[in-house]
């Protein structure tokens, strides 16, 4: 057990909120009961998942994705008032890290993504240095994406630019980072990993030759949030589980 400020201070030296701009709040979002006994992890704080949370006895929910962005309609209503009415009811805290989560050296979801397909890191890119760059040795594209299948456990939409090269340069920035794709090219990459592609970057690829991976969104970023929630949990003695629910975008 710990106290939820404890829990929010240790949250913010570890991720630190601070050096990001950030369409959405980081930190507590909502606030539950003052001591912490269990942690459940997930992509997005959706109803499904806080449903989940009760049903696990969970008194704490973090995730990527909270309730809270820039450009939302403030009114608590629909989908968003069933949300909170649940959280508030079980007297459950909410955190959502976004940026500082994807961003983490060690324990976010580039990080976390780049250790799991096996990819070295040799730099970083793009707008706040959320691109990740790394060597890799693949004969093709299609032996890169049939790694990439393989490893998350779903089809994957590739754009293979120059099919028929080696690849050894490979870069990647989890969930929407498709606008991250020229700073990558920029930066030398073979190809890129994100998980959603836009109607551009289908030319881009082609013009480029650059090979484009869509691996979907949520796919690639459910691993940083449970890792940093057992890393939490194990310096405090808390109890963690982490629940995904299903999204194949």
């Amino acid at each position: 057990m710990t106290d939820r400020q404890e829990l929010q201070n240790a949250l913010d030296t570890l991720l630190q909120p601070e050096r990001f701009k950030d369409y959405c709040p980081n930190g507590l979002q909502v606030e539950g009961v003052p001591e912490v006994r269990k942690i459940v992890s997930g992509v997005t704080a959706s109803r499904a998942l806080i449903e989940a949370a009760i049903s696990a006895r969970a008194d704490t929910i973090f995730v990527h994705h909270g309730l809270f962005w820039r450009g939302y309609d403030g009114r608590v209503t629909g989908w968003m008032r069933q949300r909170l009415a649940l959280l508030l009811m079980h007297n459950i805290n909410l955190f959502a890290y976004h940026l500082p989560l994807d961003a983490h050296p060690d324990l976010g979801n580039n990080a976390q993504l780049g250790k799991r397909l096996g990819l070295p890191v040799s730099g970083r890119f793009g707008e706040q240095d959320l691109g990740w760059i790394g060597s890799a040795e693949f004969s093709g594209v299609q032996a890169l994406a049939d790694h990439v299948e393989t490893v998350l456990g779903r089809s994957v939409l590739l754009v293979p630019g120059r099919a028929e090269a080696p690849v050894r340069r490979i870069a990647w920035c989890t969930g929407g980072a498709q606008g991250y794709f020229e700073a990558a090219i920029a930066a030398g990459a073979q190809a890129f990993i994100t998980g959603e592609i836009s109607e551009p970057q289908m030319h881009l690829a082609r013009e480029c030759g650059v090979a484009y991976l869509a691996c979907g969104h949520h796919a690639t970023e459910r691993y940083g949030a449970p890792a940093v929630a057992a890393h939490i949990a194990q310096q405090f003695g808390l109890q963690h589980e982490f629940i995904d629910i299903d999204n194949p975008a």
